[in-house]
């Protein structure tokens, strides 16, 4: 039988996760040995009895701790962590070859250098404007580095999946066509500056909302060109969460490293800082994107399991500020003061709790009963649509007294969006406590409004510098 294992992948498969299922439950310190072999046993008889109904032994394992979750904690909990990319990583790697451990390690390796190589790229691919004179802190600088700032980064993010995946080649040809075409534009719009060198409204709007738009291109070559599948998008929006995380983290570290240099250097009568504004913090920037990319994917530590027990930390939160804004604003009868900071604030807020909600239900098992978390939501997203209908109602009458400006008619637009977003999840959730509906359909929901708020984005970023003039 040992034999037959050892000269069987599909056999070899199964026994890698049953151990990482085993190794997960020696983690807990209330399982006993006994406890542990009774729980194995069970396991295997599972999949033995799935294996005779016709499955794989992929498709057996993961049946069956799916149906030993529903009594045992630990299992549930190892379930839900590793069912939507973990599985797919151990299934796949069976396809690599038989090379076992040495065929994964060197497929690892491969991966680290493309992303260093992409990282370095990215971090050469600042610099050089700098050739044609415009260095990084002249004054030519602050109009064209924001307006650029997505081209020296996403696409180097983009190549990485288009090489692991990989993308098709009409896919990658299309992609780099987007890419160009943006960059063509954004840097063809004649956008105005004050004398001071102040930039207009059209100017921001489109350095803020070009990024969202372009991140879809991302989202294409992450998935392989492949976006019509639902668990392909959902994975996107947990690596979006999870890259996020990994982002700031370095930059963290980044910022103490930093710090500690200007310290150091400044013993010896050295100034660090003309160093690190024009060579470590752009070029470290760019290419921490690649690298936080890399990091996602190669699973270094338990770091991407912090997004999902952030999500349970802050939603409560968020939740209780929407309710003592609410209760303030209603106690002392003032509104809210639409100003250009204020606007993009509330817009901010709102966009946060969509993606506490998106990630929410991305990492929520979906086939679990409603729980307290799900009413948590559902407060989240009352609170936030009240918020925007007050929101709407400020800049409506704002509009209504002075007219029309881009960051108006932007954050009108952006919080029509969001409230029907807002409106539709509410609903959704609401059915789903009440048991009249799957929680499935909360998630198509969120998933195609990726399509609407890219779609958004793109006209903000594209076509409002050519309606309003590019004032």
């Amino acid at each position: 039988m040992d034999q037959t294992r050892t000269n069987n992948p599909a056999a070899d498969s199964l026994e890698k996760q049953v151990e990482a299922w085993r190794a997960h439950l020696r983690k807990s310190q209330a399982i006993t040995v006994q406890d542990a072999a009774e729980l194995e046993d069970h396991l295997r008889e599972q999949i033995g009895s799935l294996r005779n109904d016709g499955l794989s032994e992929d498709e057996a394992f993961l049946v069956a701790v799916k149906r030993l979750g529903a009594i045992d904690a630990l299992t549930r909990e190892f379930a839900r962590e590793h069912s939507d990319r973990l599985w797919k990583q151990l299934v796949l790697s069976g396809d690599e070859g038989t090379g076992g451990a040495a065929s994964s390690s060197a497929a690892w390796s491969r991966r680290m250098w493309v992303a260093l190589g992409l990282a370095v790229a990215a971090a050469v691919a600042i610099k050089i404007p700098s050739l044609f004179g415009i260095p990084f802190d002249a004054e030519p600088a602050r109009a064209f580095y924001p307006r650029n700032m997505s081209f020296f980064a996403l696409p180097f993010i983009a190549a990485y999946f288009a090489w692991d995946r990989p993308l098709p080649q009409r896919g990658r040809l299309a992609l780099a066509a987007v890419f160009a075409a943006a960059a063509a534009a954004v840097n063809a719009f004649p956008f105005a500056f004050s004398p001071k060198g102040e930039p207009g409204h059209t100017f921001i709007l489109t350095m803020l909302h070009l990024p969202i738009a372009l991140w879809i291109g991302v989202g294409f070559a992450y998935v392989g060109g492949r976006w019509r599948g639902s668990d392909r998008r959902m994975d996107f929006i947990r690596f979006t969460g999870e890259l996020f995380i990994y982002y700031v983290l370095i930059a963290l570290g980044g910022g103490v490293l930093m710090a500690i240099s200007v310290g150091i250097f400044e013993a010896i009568g050295i100034k660090m800082e003309p160093y690190l504004q024009n060579w470590i913090v752009p070029c470290g920037a760019v290419g921490a994107a690649v690298v936080a990319t890399w990091l996602v994917e190669a699973k270094q530590s338990v770091i991407e399991n912090m997004a999902p027990v952030l999500t349970r930390i802050f939603a409560p939160l968020f939740a209780l500020l929407l309710i003592a804004f609410i209760v303030t604003m209603a106690m002392t009868g003032r509104a809210i003061d639409v100003k250009r900071e204020v606007l993009i604030l509330f817009d901010l807020l709102l966009v946060v709790v969509f993606g506490l909600l998106l990630y929410s239900a991305s990492a929520r098992d979906a086939i679990a009963p409603p729980g307290l978390m799900d009413w948590i939501q559902l407060t989240l997203v009352g609170t936030a649509l009240v918020v925007d209908v007050l929101a709407l109602w400020a800049i409506g009458s704002r509009i209504f007294e002075f007219g029309f400006t881009p960051n108006r008619v932007a954050a009108l637009g952006e919080n029509i969006v969001l409230l029907v977003n807002l409106g539709g999840s509410a609903l959704l959730y609401a059915g789903f406590i009440r048991g009249r509906v799957a929680f499935s359909r909360l998630c198509d929901w969120q998933k195609f409004y990726l399509y609407v708020l890219a779609a958004w984005a793109a006209v903000v970023a594209l076509l409002f510098p050519l309606i309003f003039g590019f004032a």
